[in-house]
């Protein structure tokens, strides 16, 4: 991720005409079109609930079952690094939604990932795509 952060604010830089004299050698270098083809793209989806289930009365145990492997997958793209953050709103009904920020090396493959996610799969949640990229990110906290 630092290696991210420090490709932005150089590219901020000369976007902006600052000097990079300051930089690193390694830093000042030029990037090459084979390195930016290489770079994984983030992509945001959110994810609402069907109405249907804005009811907590209406939940069966398949879209239970459904949640869990929903969970268990964003966990495993977490450990392997593909998922950036996953989180949901504490709202309830209507109101509550998730997203879920991560890396695919496509527009295809991350639509791919969205669409295979288990909830969507199971008409639990519905999903959009974005385009996205995380510019700013807390340092772990000890």
């Amino acid at each position: 991720m630092q290696a991210a952060i420090l490709g932005v604010l150089l590219a901020l830089g000369l976007a902006l005409g600052t000097s990079t004299s300051d930089a690193s050698p390694a830093a000042s270098q030029p990037v090459t079109s084979e390195a930016t083809a290489a770079k994984p793209q983030q992509y945001l989806y959110v994810l609402q609930l069907v109405p249907r289930l804005h009811d907590d009365s209406a939940w069966t145990n398949a879209d239970n079952a459904a949640v869990s492997q929903h969970f268990q997958r964003l966990q495993a793209a977490t450990a392997t690094g593909q998922v950036i953050l996953a989180g949901r709103t504490t709202e309830s009904g209507d109101k509550t939604m998730g997203l879920v920020i991560f890396e695919a090396a496509n527009e295809d493959e991350a639509r791919r990932f969205m669409e295979s996610d288990p909830c969507v799969i199971a008409g639990v949640m519905t999903a959009t795509l974005h385009p996205y990229a995380v510019a700013l990110q807390r340092a772990p906290r000890n």
